[in-house]
C-alpha cells in the first residue's frame, strides 16, 4: 500500500469516527421535542405560556408549574421552545422558557425570541440548564444581554426540581396577580 491510499484511509477512518461520534451524542444529549397541551379555558384574562424542551427534568419541572396553577383561574399553555417563532408575547401574562445550552450556546429559536420580545422581558422566566450547571447567570445575561429577565441557571439534576420549581413559581406570582 502507498502513502497516499494510507493517508486517505486514515483521513476516512478519522470522518467516519467523527460522524460516529457526533450521532451518538446528538442522540444520547438532544432534548425531546415536547407535545403542545391546554389547561383551562383559553377565554381567561390571566395566560401563562410554558416553552420547553423534552426531558425528565424539564417535564418534572413543567408538570410541577401546571400543577400549581392547574386550579387557578389562570388559561396555561405547554408548547416546545421550536414553536416560540408562532408566539405573540402579547397573548401572555407571563411565559417561561427552558431549555438547554446546545453546543455552549441557547438555541437559535430562543435567543431570537428573546431578543425580539425586549418589550416583555419583565414578563418572563427563563430557566437555563447546561451538563453540570456550569452557566453562572452572569455568563446568561451577557450571552442574552437580558438583565432584565428573571433568569435561573443550572443542571437537570433531578433531586432539585421542587427547588426550581418553587423559584419559578415565586417569580411568576407577582406576575400573574398583577393582571
Amino acid at each position: 500500500m502507498n502513502r497516499t491510499v494510507k493517508i486517505i484511509l486514515v483521513f476516512l477512518s478519522v470522518i467516519i469516527l467523527l460522524t460516529v461520534v457526533a450521532t451518538w451524542y446528538k442522540y444520547e444529549f438532544s432534548m425531546g421535542v415536547v407535545e403542545a397541551y391546554q389547561v383551562n379555558a383559553p377565554n381567561l384574562d390571566r395566560k401563562l405560556l410554558i416553552a420547553t424542551q423534552g426531558s425528565e427534568f424539564k417535564d418534572v419541572i413543567t408538570e410541577g408549574i401546571v400543577n400549581h396553577y392547574r386550579s387557578d383561574s389562570i388559561f396555561i399553555k405547554v408548547i416546545d421552545v421550536s414553536s416560540l417563532n408562532d408566539v405573540n408575547p402579547d397573548d401572555y401574562t407571563s411565559i417561561v422558557i427552558m431549555h438547554t445550552w446546545e453546543n455552549w450556546k441557547p438555541p437559535v429559536v430562543v435567543k431570537k425570541f428573546i431578543e425580539e420580545t425586549l418589550d416583555y422581558h419583565n414578563r418572563m422566566v427563563v430557566l437555563t440548564t447546561s451538563g453540570q450547571g456550569s452557566y453562572s447567570i452572569k455568563q446568561i445575561d451577557i450571552m442574552y444581554d437580558m438583565e432584565s429577565i428573571d433568569a435561573l441557571a443550572g443542571e437537570s439534576d433531578l433531586t432539585k426540581t421542587t427547588s426550581f420549581i418553587k423559584q419559578i413559581v415565586d417569580k411568576l406570582n407577582p406576575m400573574l396577580e398583577s393582571e
